[in-house]
């Protein structure tokens, strides 16, 4: 089934451009690695970044822009490079007939977690609510496991948060979210997503900033789970 809802234009954008926090832009490379859509959108954003950093450079006549100056000895380097055992000869890919089994972990993430969401050390946060924390430099990245019948806490946002769905599905003020689907909310969202199906509901789930919550309990515990 493909995507019915895609992250915003200029976050693919700022993707394409590699000025993501890099939280935010694990998730939106788990999506755009699975849509077509993105994919092509991503493409478009990189070719006209290349094409403005083009434009931005001075103009050089035929003749210099042919013209490349290599240092003295260079050529030598090169060759005592591939005939050193540093050099590693470049691999080529051949496609395999054999088809692997299908995975809910983004191909991005599998180095890190491996192919099953169900073998990894889910955290409890509540009733009905898990979490697994995943390294990231800026910002929060965390896998959030929601059970059939429960619903997260309201809550508003200090920063964007941009969630995509592995497994499951989810509904909230937004609309109904499913496998595939990314959510990327500003500050201004104020939502209480809750499952929608009677299966767990597993998202990745990227937050440059703390989220707000109304209630008293959820702000007391929001230490604990780094949220």
């Amino acid at each position: 089934m493909k995507p019915q809802h895609h992250p915003d234009s200029s976050s693919l954008m700022s993707y394409a451009a590699g000025s993501l926090p890099d939280s935010i832009a694990t998730v939106i490379a788990c999506h755009v690695s699975t849509c077509e859509q993105c994919q092509r959108n991503v493409a478009e954003a990189e070719q006209l970044g290349r094409f403005l950093m083009e434009s931005s450079l001075p103009e050089q006549s035929e003749e210099e822009s042919q013209h490349i100056d290599l240092a003295p000895n260079a050529r030598d380097d090169i060759l005592a490079l591939i005939d050193s055992d540093e050099y590693v000869e470049p691999q080529v890919v051949v496609e395999s007939d054999v088809q692997e089994a299908p995975s809910d972990v983004p191909l991005p993430l599998q180095p890190l977690l491996g192919k099953s969401l169900d073998n990894l050390l889910w955290k409890s946060m509540a009733p009905g609510l898990k979490q697994f924390v995943l390294p990231a430099t800026s910002g929060t990245l965390r896998l959030l496991r929601i059970a059939p019948g429960t619903s997260m806490p309201i809550h508003s946002h200090t920063g964007s948060e941009v969630t995509l769905v592995l497994r499951g599905s989810y509904y909230d003020e937004m609309g109904r979210f499913g496998a595939g689907d990314v959510a990327d909310l500003d500050p201004e969202v104020e939502h209480q997503p809750a499952t929608a199906t009677g299966e767990d509901c597993i998202c990745l789930i990227a937050t440059d900033a703390p989220l707000k919550f109304s209630g008293l309990v959820p702000r007391l515990l929001q230490p604990f789970f780094q949220l």
